[in-house]
């Protein structure tokens, strides 16, 4: 591997549980992807947030940074929790079930929606 390609791998790695030991799906929110007119609304009373534009003149928010700045970070449901090293990484330290782990996102979910008004969506197939 290149020196880049092993510094990536490397960086992921050390954000992400090890699947032998910990239950995980990986990543499970996108980033959402607003409006320039919603991102300057936001930007006014948020102006710390990462405001990162896209190629078609959307602009790209970093769900890590909100699901965060919600304090969900900290949460945990029974074995079902927030990973503490990246919150996009929702895990599962038992025996929790699908239910229970599409329950808990869907809190994140709530949390981001009521305090931003953005809409998390899932990364990962829930079936």
């Amino acid at each position: 591997l290149s020196a880049v390609a092993k510094a990536v791998l490397d960086i992921r790695n050390s954000k992400l549980p090890d699947i032998q030991k910990i239950g995980s799906a990986g990543s499970f929110f996108k980033n959402p992807i607003i409006s320039p007119k919603k991102a300057e609304e936001l930007s006014l009373n948020y102006p710390n947030l990462s405001y990162i534009p896209t190629e078609d003149k959307k602009i790209k928010l970093s769900a890590a940074q909100l699901i965060d700045s919600c304090g969900c970070k900290a949460w945990r449901q029974g074995d079902v929790k927030v990973y503490d090293k990246q919150p996009l990484v929702i895990v599962n330290e038992g025996n929790a079930t699908g239910a229970e782990i599409a329950n808990f996102a869907q809190q994140i979910q709530e949390a981001v929606k009521n305090k931003y008004n953005v809409i998390l969506e899932p990364e990962v197939n829930i079936i």
